[in-house]
C-alpha cells in the first residue's frame, strides 16, 4: 500500500486521511519500509553511468540538502544515491561504488568536484551525455512534491527524504 501511495504522489497527510490513521503512524511505517529497502545488487562490468545532483530542503527552506545519484546509462536504473552536502567527502562513496563495479565510463556535469574523484580515463563531460539523468531529474521533481523547485513541501528530517527516495527508486 505505501509503495503505491508514495509512487502516486500521495504523501503523509493524504495517506493518513485515506487510511484513517494518524500521520505519525504513516511516517513510522514509511521509515520502517524505507530502512528495509536496499539498492539491488549490481554485478555488470564495463557499464556506462551518469551521475548528477539535485537539491531539496530538509527541516526548513534555509537548509538545502543535495541528492547525488547515479544511473546506468542504457537502462536508466538507479544504482545508488546519497543525501547530504555537495562536497567531495559526501560524493566519494557513490563514486567509489561505481569504480568498484568496473565502470567503462562515467558521465557528469561540470561540477568541479568530479575530476578529483573520477579517473580522467573514464570521466567524460559532454553536453548531451547526461540527457538520461537530467530527464530523470525532471521526472523526480514532477513525481515527488518535496523535490519541486517552488514548493511549500519539504522533509522535516533527512531520514524521511531518504526513505521516500528508497521507496520511489527500488520499492
Amino acid at each position: 500500500m505505501y509503495h503505491n501511495a508514495v509512487k502516486r504522489r500521495l504523501w503523509v497527510r493524504s495517506i493518513s486521511r485515506i487510511l484513517d490513521i494518524s500521520k505519525n503512524t504513516v511516517l513510522s511505517r514509511i521509515l520502517k519500509l524505507g530502512k528495509q529497502i536496499q539498492p539491488p545488487p549490481f554485478h555488470k562490468l564495463g557499464v556506462k553511468f551518469e551521475v548528477d545532483e539535485l537539491w531539496s530542503f530538509v527541516g526548513n527552506k534555509e537548509n538545502v540538502a543535495w541528492i547525488t545519484y547515479a544511473i546506468e546509462q542504457n537502462t536508466g536504473r538507479t544504482i545508488d544515491f546519497l543525501v547530504g552536502r555537495k562536497t567531495k567527502i559526501t560524493i566519494q562513496p557513490l563514486i567509489n561504488k561505481l569504480l568498484l563495479s568496473g565502470a567503462k565510463c562515467i558521465y557528469t556535469d561540470r561540477l568541479n568536484i568530479y575530476p578529483s574523484l573520477i579517473p580522467k580515463a573514464i570521466h567524460k563531460v559532454f553536453r548531451y551525455c547526461t540527457n538520461t539523468i537530467e530527464r530523470k531529474n525532471l521526472t523526480l521533481r514532477t513525481h515527488i512534491k518535496r523535490l519541486a523547485r517552488r514548493t511549500i513541501c519539504f522533509s522535516k528530517k533527512q531520514q524521511y527524504l531518504e526513505a521516500h527516495l528508497r521507496i520511489y527508486f527500488w520499492g
